[in-house]
């Protein structure tokens, strides 16, 4: 799992979210097949390739960030002490599959969020 992001590295995620790369839609067949993956295999072009691959990685990467900060906002508001409903960091780390220690972080890094201090909020 992904940790939650230090400030100085937020300005980093920005820069790069000017230039999303296009995720094309996995056919249902190729989500069947281990030998497909987003059409990668069909090109024979080393640096088309590399470009592509590239794309999609960082592409996964800033997908994998955004849901991590949707994940921090959550346990955020589950852990908020004005629901009467709240849940404590050791049930939250549970429902997630965390540790304790970072379901912790996560609620602190989704309270800041929420307070705007990042980009999901936003």
């Amino acid at each position: 799992m992904s940790e939650p992001r230090p400030a100085h590295q937020q300005a980093d995620d920005a820069k790069r979210r000017l230039r999303p790369a296009a995720l094309l839609f996995e056919p249902a067949e190729a989500l069947e097949d281990d030998e497909h993956f987003f059409d990668l295999e069909s090109l024979e072009d080393p640096r088309e390739l590399l470009d592509r691959s590239t794309e999609l990685s960082l592409a996964f990467q800033e997908a994998a960030d955004r849901a991590t900060e949707f994940q921090a906002m959550a346990a955020a508001q589950l852990a908020d002490p004005k629901r009467f409903d709240r849940l404590s960091p050791a049930a939250i780390a549970e429902r997630a599959e965390w540790s304790e220690d970072y379901a912790k972080k996560m609620i602190e890094f989704g309270r800041d969020l929420l307070r705007g201090g990042g980009t999901a909020a936003k």
